[in-house]
């Protein structure tokens, strides 16, 4: 027996499988002129669960943001760990009568902030030099092709060359 299903995009496999089936509507160098888009159609009442964003030639980009020491790694570290510190200590502190809560929000906002150095210093000094620097990583593409499904292209193609 032969049965024909649509695909459907609240699936996750069916979206990968009909990913072929879908048109493009519009390019754009850059991601935020894709969401731009995408969302005035959403205010225009477009169904916007027919719409991906694709990104194409898709790399990673590293951003070094300093040198990191086995200083400035302490101090991440104690920064990182003070705000644990102080989510603990505000669990703790809703059992605690009174104003005892706010020492409970201290205690562990500083044991938090010295576990925090501890770790952060240690991990660093034991990499040996390996990677003195801090940074951030993303992810960009050389083109974003806003793409639907084919039953609704021809309405999100004239609701994107009709917007402002």
């Amino acid at each position: 027996m032969n049965v024909h299903h649509d695909h459907h995009f609240d699936d996750p496999t069916a979206q990968a499988a009909a990913s072929a089936d879908l048109r493009v509507i519009v390019s754009y160098r850059d991601y935020e002129g894709a969401q731009r888009t995408v969302d005035r159609l959403s205010d225009a009442g477009f169904p916007v669960e027919n719409l991906r964003i694709v990104g194409h030639g898709v790399s990673t980009v590293e951003a070094i943001t300093g040198r990191l020491t086995n200083g400035r790694a302490a101090l991440r570290g104690a920064a990182g760990g003070a705000w644990f510190g102080l989510f603990i200590g505000l669990l703790f502190g809703m059992f605690v009568a009174g104003a005892g809560w706010v020492a409970v929000l201290l205690a562990g906002l500083l044991i938090g902030a010295v576990w925090g150095a501890i770790f952060g210093f240690v991990g660093q000094w034991v990499t040996h030099g390996r990677r003195n620097f801090a940074s951030v990583s993303t992810l960009a593409a050389e083109r974003y092709d806003i793409m639907c499904t084919p039953a609704l292209a021809a309405q999100a193609a004239g609701l994107v060359t009709s917007s402002p």
